[in-house]
């Protein structure tokens, strides 16, 4: 009975899936993104299989292939005050693209700097024990702090620079989720037991608000379903907020603040990966639609607003608006003869305007908004559309009053009109 009602739970979740608005970046690579994160609403660093380090500039409209310094997988990164630390396999870490020596060749999973010169990194040791190295000098001198734990750490996140949570476990041995406890920034651990299974990722939207993921190991008569589990006390007590079932494999988490939360990840049918969101500390997750059937290892969002997520086959999306669409558009009965963007109306608009546009035959249509520095606002439209002509309604209340511009391209047609906010 609880497994039905968990199924029913996870179909009822699907079902209210919103119109979501993440769009596909240009990686330039098929291999696995691991790791990702942003310094601000421009700088930040892919990182993953095979050594590959991606950056950008411009918020993702252009990712660059570092040169490479290793060939193992990387896993993780971290990125702050203008300084980012990634980590992976055999032990490696590199600062801003050199080397560091870690004094271990065991695989780090994760990294989180609080500031330029404190930061803390996990992973597995020789034995498959949880291994945490810390540094106070940026890098340049790593030290193994005593964990006290044998099964693996795969996630770490700090509250501030004295409390950190590392969370790990073991994939199919222990039905017991671990999670250890700092708060002397990362110097001593107390380790604390959650009965679910293994954690693979945590992260706190203020001092005293945090998540962390649980997910099935492979045993079912050992394991536990997958779930989200938070903590109001700065990791003192956990509790299990929602429970997903025996489907998902949740991958990370990355909360803004003690509200703004996201959640990604892959389901073992590969038929849908989810994004799930919340906007009210988690008292409700909606699920948004990926664009792709690929999995989603990482999230990392500036702002409420503002995220990114990188996943297998080289996939990043990008969202400005949370993940959620504020476009609803339908078809206009007659046949053109001819491409035609038609001036949106009302304008000026406050705050929803109609953009109607006209494909004369099957085409891939891209439908884009920009302000008025070129900067990439919000894809309406991106796929392909039969003949016939369209109306849709984009709601800009999430925008500031202003000059904006939308552009239809599809094929060799491409025509750009301006518009005004006005608040």
């Amino acid at each position: 009975m609880k497994t039905f009602l968990q199924t029913l739970f996870f179909l009822l979740l699907v079902t209210q899936i919103c119109f979501a608005q993440w769009y596909q970046q240009t990686s330039g690579t098929t291999r696995d993104l691991n790791g990702l994160a942003f310094y601000d609403l421009n700088n930040g660093i892919a990182v993953g299989d095979s050594g590959i380090i991606l950056s950008t500039t411009n918020g993702g409209t252009t990712w660059t292939l570092q040169s490479s310094v290793t060939n193992t997988n990387l896993y993780a990164v971290s990125y702050i005050s203008a300084n980012w630390v990634a980590v992976g396999s055999d032990g490696t870490i590199i600062h801003n693209g050199s080397l560091q020596a870690s004094g271990t060749t065991n695989t780090l999973h994760d990294v989180c700097f609080t500031d330029a010169t404190n930061g803390c990194v996990v992973g597995s040791g020789s034995l498959s024990d949880g291994i945490i190295l810390r540094t106070t000098d940026g890098g340049t001198f790593w030290s193994v702090q005593i964990s006290g734990l044998i099964e693996c750490l795969y996630g770490i996140s700090f509250a501030d620079v004295n409390n950190g949570i590392a969370v790990g476990g073991e994939y199919g041995m222990y039905t017991m989720g671990r999670i250890l406890r700092t708060t002397d920034g990362g110097l001593t651990w107390r380790i604390d037991t959650m009965n679910v299974s293994l954690l693979t990722a945590v992260s706190f939207g203020d001092n005293t608000n945090g998540f962390t993921i649980s997910n099935f190991t492979g045993n079912s008569h050992l394991g536990s379903p997958s779930s989200i589990i938070r903590t109001i006390d700065a990791g003192i007590t956990w509790t299990v907020q929602l429970d997903l079932g025996w489907g998902p494999y949740l991958r990370d988490v990355s909360f803004t603040d003690a509200n703004n939360g996201t959640v990604v990840g892959r389901y073992l049918d590969s038929l849908l990966n989810p994004i799930l969101r919340t906007t009210d500390g988690g008292g409700t997750w909606t699920g948004q639609a990926s664009g792709t059937t690929y999995s989603l290892n990482s999230v990392c969002f500036i702002d409420e607003l503002t995220g990114w997520i990188v996943g297998d086959n080289g996939i990043i999306l990008h969202t400005t608006n949370g993940g959620v669409s504020f476009v609803e558009e339908e078809q206009i009965d007659g046949l053109p003869t001819e491409f035609l963007l038609s001036q949106n109306f009302p304008n000026p608009f406050n705050p929803s305007t109609k953009i109607k546009y006209s494909v004369p035959q099957s085409s891939n249509v891209i439908l884009k908004v920009f302000d008025i520095l070129g900067n990439e606002i919000e894809t309406l439209v991106n796929e392909e559309k039969p003949t016939g002509t369209y109306e849709l309604t984009w709601n800009a209340s999430n925008l500031p009053s202003g000059v904006y511009f939308y552009q239809l391209r599809t094929g060799s047609f491409v025509e750009t009109k301006k518009m005004l906010l006005l608040k």
